[in-house]
């Protein structure tokens, strides 16, 4: 049962829907977890960022950021979840 090629929004929104669904995932494990070894794998999270950013087009000045992304063990595990099931249901 080969399919044809997956338009672009369709793997958007499965990667926007998995990192939603594993924040969720990361913040209920945050509140319901106590102080552990176990919390402290499960919530740990990388968060690469860049500070801010001007943008000088000599007729308009504006500054872009900071802008960062929070990654998360959870929210891997949000995005593979979100493939399995867009998988199954498409």
């Amino acid at each position: 049962m080969a399919q044809g090629p997956r338009r672009p929004r369709f793997y958007l929104g499965v990667l926007l829907s998995g990192f939603l669904v594993g924040g969720f995932l990361n913040a209920f494990l945050k509140a319901v977890l106590p102080d552990s070894p176990t919390k402290t794998f499960f919530t740990y999270s990388v968060a690469p960022g860049f500070g801010p950013v001007p943008i000088n087009l000599l007729v308009v000045n504006f500054t872009i950021g900071p802008v960062g992304l929070e990654l998360s063990l959870m929210s891997l595990i949000g995005v593979a979840l979100a493939y399995l099931v867009a998988k199954s249901l498409f």
